[in-house]
């Protein structure tokens, strides 16, 4: 197929999808398959396509999903090596879903700015390749995209090196060196059993321990993976068990939370057995509810931190010129800083830059606490579908199971609003306030709110704009309609939009945003 990306944006599209993992290529099955007569476009700041599994190379990278629901229902794949995939088989997978597309995408061309024209109603998107305007903007950026980099004092006197783990220094050579790493979250988990036995000490900085339960992972041989090619069926009825299976934790997280110690009762024996040490035991037990921040998934992490030339001490307070200072003061002599410090899904730096009818950008108008209609529209903007919005992330199963149904609803949205002879739609404040008023008290009781830790499902308000308190199958039977009387349409929404001039800062390659 023709390589299209050195060749300059059209002038105008009929649906323009910024970002190419899942949720972009969600969209473009649902587009290509519906809507066949739409000219549609999609554009990724990256080389490839990927998301966060492209971006996300360091050691030991992997998914705590079981792969049977990680794939996309129009690509089954058959292949998966592991039964939770490992990140390269993962990237692999989207990079041959995206090749049955390249005719229809644009790399290496980021997303700078993009604004609501009310008079033309369209949007007029700056890229790094040139301004395109579109009649539809799906926004897929996703959720994992910005990674969280906290500020350190003394960071500018600290004469080694730093690097956050989401953009893994692979021009450092890690064998004998005194490494720090800060945090003990998901991808912490993972990276340290990799590296401890090559680097020459690893401290770890924890602030807050994490529960940790087993990891049942296990090889897919080569004889079941024919099967799966041969009888689809059988690969079909597998997805299905795994996902009931998964369904049944939103009972113990968002439910019933009485149903916890049963999880509990498992991560205290895998902590028993694997740490004999009674004081460093108890640095690694968490004082708030399991399941308050996202569950662990490894039979690693403990062993690793008891190697001779491990240390797990507190949070990490100050760099100097040659260590990092605990919260007990003690300095620990480092050469290179590692940041596993997670990502910012409650302040997405495409919010930033996508500016809406009354001339505000989504994060001024969100003030710091994101808000969507179904996690998909959003008051005020009008034409535009954000996929991996607010309160569509989950806590038990794929978030494949989520996107898909976002793909459809944004599909079935522009059949039902041209069938209609509109040209613009926008959901409207009462709607929007009404379904976040349902939703809100749903999270109140889950174990997310109620658990007695501080998250990123939390935002800058304490308000949780993150997570999904229900089953995936409540999600798929909302996404399945559209209810006109929740929006309003062409002349009913104002035309008259701020002018927002574009800067050299725009268009600056150094500033383009996440996808």
């Amino acid at each position: 197929m023709a390589d299209i990306s050195s060749l300059p944006l059209p002038e105008r599209v009929d649906v323009l999808v910024v970002g190419v993992g899942f949720g972009g290529l969600a969209a473009l099955h649902r587009l290509r398959k519906d809507h066949p007569g739409l000219q549609t476009l999609a554009i990724e700041r990256a080389e490839g396509a990927g998301g966060v599994w492209r971006e996300n190379d360091y050691p030991g990278a992997a998914c705590d999903v079981p792969t049977s629901l990680y794939s996309l229902s129009f690509a089954p794949n058959p292949d998966w090596a592991h039964t939770y995939g490992r990140r390269h088989e993962i990237h692999n997978y989207l990079r041959s879903v995206a090749a049955d597309y390249d005719d229809q995408i644009r790399y290496n061309c980021a997303l700078t700015a993009a604004r609501w024209d009310g008079s033309a109603q369209e949007w007029v998107v700056d890229t790094t390749n040139g301004q395109i305007r579109t009649r539809f903007l799906v926004a897929a950026p996703g959720a994992l995209s910005e990674p969280g980099l906290p500020e350190v004092p003394g960071a500018e006197d600290f004469t080694g090196t730093m690097f956050h783990s989401a953009k893994w220094d692979h021009t450092q050579d890690l064998r004998g060196r005194k490494v720090a790493l800060v945090g003990t979250g998901a991808s912490a988990i993972q990276i340290v059993p990799e590296i401890v036995d090559t680097v020459g000490h690893l401290t770890v900085f924890q602030r807050t321990p994490a529960w940790v339960v087993p990891r049942l992972d296990r090889n897919i041989g080569p004889m079941e993976r024919a099967i799966y090619k041969r009888v689809p069926g059988v690969h079909r009825l597998v997805r299905k068990m795994v996902w009931a299976y998964r369904e049944a934790y939103v009972l113990m997280m968002a439910r019933n939370p009485k149903l916890l110690p049963i999880a509990k009762t498992l991560a205290l024996a895998q902590l028993r057995i694997q740490v004999r040490d009674r004081s460093l035991r108890k640095r690694l037990t968490p004082d708030y509810t399991i399941g308050c921040k996202r569950m662990l998934l490894t039979n690693k992490w403990f062993p690793a931190l008891q190697r001779d030339n491990a240390t797990v001490t507190g949070a990490i307070t100050r760099l100097t010129a040659n260590g990092a200072v605990d919260d007990q003061g003690r300095e620990h002599e480092v050469d290179t800083v590692v940041f596993a410090t997670g990502f910012t899904p409650t302040e997405p730096p495409i919010a930033r830059a996508v500016t809406g009818r009354d001339g505000r950008t989504l994060a001024e108008t969100w003030q710091g606490s994101p808000r969507a209609y179904r996690g998909v529209e959003v008051h005020g903007f009008p034409n535009l579908f954000f996929l991996y919005g607010p309160n569509t992330n989950l806590g038990h199963s794929s978030i494949v199971l989520m996107l898909e149904p976002q793909a459809y609803y944004m599909s079935k949205t522009i059949a039902e609003v041209t069938r209609a002879g509109h040209s613009t739609f926008e959901v409207t404040q009462a709607a929007q306030d009404g379904y976040n008023a349902d939703l809100d008290p749903e999270l109140e009781r889950t174990v997310w709110n109620s658990g007695g830790c501080s998250s990123w499902y939390l935002d800058s308000t304490g308000r949780n704009s993150v997570m999904w308190p229900k089953f995936t199958s409540d999600f798929r039977r909302q996404m399945a309609s559209f209810e006109a009387a929740d929006h309003r349409f062409d002349d009913a929404i104002p035309a008259v939009t701020e002018t927002v001039e574009t800067t050299a800062a725009d268009t600056d390659p150094e500033r383009t945003l996440a996808q």
